[in-house]
């Protein structure tokens, strides 16, 4: 019976009921008018940004293994899903349109299919690809970019075109053309959300904007004063089924777009499920989650809406308001179903300002001011990386910024095993190792040089630990007799490495160096092995220690200690 319960709700208690409830309860004032404003940030029906709010977080709640994980729609896959579909410049096809709308559900339908291929293959280690200042960069750029679209929105000045710096320059030019009353619907909206978080955070101010400004607009009939509003939505039970009006090349149409969803999904969705799990001693499981978020798409994507998310922010609302598991998100699921079904004429005289302020908010919410200065004080490389990928996002285009913040992380990696930290190892009178940068013209004692290489030994850095070690032994300040070798942070050689060490053998060979091996675990044994390399090392050069090897140096330069040589 334990297996038909939803693993994100083993172990309920039914003392948790009223809490959860009441979280949901909370939770649905702030997420709905927000889906509502991420609906702009895609070109997409307002009524759509609800439909988010329903099956796909069923779904996720059914098959996901987080509690507290809120899925639901996102400003950061909104606006790649926006910029990839605008991309694409099929004849006829524009923002809210019916075949944009069956185009954004397709690709929640491949982001989905994705997904589940990515839960199949047991990737959801990929999301560790993302380093933490790749992400804030990401992050921050699309926050910059969603907040900038907001503003000749909230200033009533018609929207530019072309890229970024064209889009501003066209509002900057055009504030002559400022409708004063829209400006002040959107002003109210920023001021009211503002205070309440600064001085009633508990309380909903998102909700309380929006219903208040809504009143003064039916009442003042703002729309009859140049103010645009949503106008008639259309609500209703999602429409189940495939999207309409699509052929099958429209899946290979997508599929960058729905590939661009999928990285952000799996990385944003993993690192706030791991955070808050954390923070409340539980445990997740990612590829289990991968099947929830799966679900969720496909799910929006049958039900006539876009791609969904795990939320930072929904999620750290659900969490303020004590939430304990997935009962609260289909608490705030059934409200969006009664919302959709009987209360959309409500929001009919909304202006879109109000939606744009809100849109404006959540965008500098996204710009993680704080988390790049830390960066900056403490990774000054990291930071450039941060910077440039924010810069990529708003500057060239989101998805773009997508496949740079990939390509960065994995640089990144790469560098990080290209130039590792080395050092040149002694020992202090107490019998401490001490540790220096490794730099010609140094050894660790007259005659000897015990060298540290703290990264993996690959085809990209063997040349370099190479020549290094060649630099070593020329410019030491007495000849050479040992090179000692600390293998403790090297676990795994390749091919082109294997080649480099044979001739690297020679070379100290030829210099009649003795080469010394210390602390090789049972794994690089194995591999010098395959290599032939571990054959050319005679038993008594080979310890289980450092101080061993030194001691053995320093006694002479006698064979060392057999007993502390690896298995093998």
């Amino acid at each position: 019976m334990t297996r038909l319960v939803p693993a994100s709700m083993r172990g309920y208690r039914r003392a948790w009921l009223g809490r959860d409830v009441i979280a949901g309860v909370a939770l649905s004032a702030v997420a709905i008018p927000e889906v509502m404003g991420y609906t702009s940030i895609a070109g997409m029906p307002i009524v759509t940004g609800l439909y988010t709010l329903i099956l796909p977080v069923v779904a996720f709640a059914l098959l996901g293994s987080s509690k507290l994980l809120v899925v639901g729609a996102d400003s950061a896959t909104a606006a790649i899903l926006y910029a990839g579909l605008l991309e694409l410049g099929i004849a006829g096809v524009t923002p809210g349109s019916p075949q944009w709308v069956g185009l954004a559900s397709l690709t929640a339908l491949v982001s989905g299919a994705i997904l589940a291929a990515a839960r199949l293959l047991r990737l959801g280690f990929l999301a560790d690809f993302l380093s933490a200042a790749v992400l804030i960069g990401f992050l921050t750029g699309v926050g910059v970019q969603v907040a900038t679209a907001q503003i000749p929105e909230l200033l009533g000045i018609p929207e530019g075109r072309g890229n970024w710096f064209q889009q501003q320059w066209s509002w900057l030019t055009r504030l002559d053309q400022i409708s004063w009353r829209t400006a002040a619907y959107g002003a109210a909206t920023i001021v009211v959300i503002v205070a309440f978080k600064r001085f009633l955070p508990r309380f909903p101010g998102t909700l309380v904007a929006v219903v208040a400004l809504i009143s003064v607009s039916a009442a003042t009939g703002a729309s009859h004063h140049g103010v645009a509003v949503v106008g008639a939505v259309e609500g209703g039970f999602p429409p189940l089924g495939l999207p309409s009006g699509l052929t099958p090349g429209d899946v290979s149409r997508v599929f960058s777009v729905a590939l661009s969803c999928f990285v952000l999904i799996l990385a944003q969705s993993a690192a706030t499920a791991h955070a808050f799990a954390t923070k409340h001693g539980d445990r997740v499981d990612i590829n289990r989650d991968l099947v929830g978020l799966s679900a969720a798409n496909i799910a929006a994507g049958f039900s006539g809406t876009f791609v969904v998310n795990g939320s930072p922010t929904k999620t750290e609302i659900l969490d303020q308001q004590r939430g304990r598991t997935q009962v609260a998100n289909l608490t705030m699921a059934l409200i969006s179903l009664l919302v959709v079904l009987g209360l959309t004429s409500l929001v009919a005289d909304m202006p879109l300002a109000v939606l744009a302020g809100i849109v404006f908010l959540v965008g500098l919410d996204l710009v993680d001011v704080r988390g790049l200065r830390r960066i900056y004080a403490r990774r000054r490389n990291e930071f450039v990386v941060a910077v440039v990928t924010a810069f990529a996002v708003f500057g060239i285009g989101v998805e773009q910024g997508v496949l740079l913040a990939l390509a960065l992380s994995l640089f990144e990696v790469v560098r990080r095993e290209y130039r590792p930290k080395d050092f040149v190892v002694g020992v202090t009178e107490k019998g401490e190792p001490t540790y220096r940068a490794a730099e010609p013209g140094i050894e660790s004692a007259p005659g000897l040089i015990v060298f540290r290489f703290n990264a993996e030994l690959f085809y990209a850095n063997a040349s370099r630990f190479a020549d290094e070690v060649r630099a070593l032994v020329d410019d030491a300040p007495d000849p050479v007799r040992w090179l000692v070798l600390d293998a403790a942070g090297i676990a795994d050689v390749d091919y082109s490495a294997g080649l480099r060490l044979h001739s690297l053998l020679d070379f100290l060979a030829a210099r009649h160096v003795t080469f010394v091996l210390a602390r090789p675990d049972s794994a690089l044994v194995d591999t010098l092995k395959v290599y032939e390399l571990w054959q050319r090392i005679p038993p008594e050069y080979v310890f289980g220690n450092l101080i061993d090897a030194i001691r053995a140096y320093l006694a002479g330069g006698s064979p060392g200690a057999t007993d502390e040589r690896p298995p093998g």
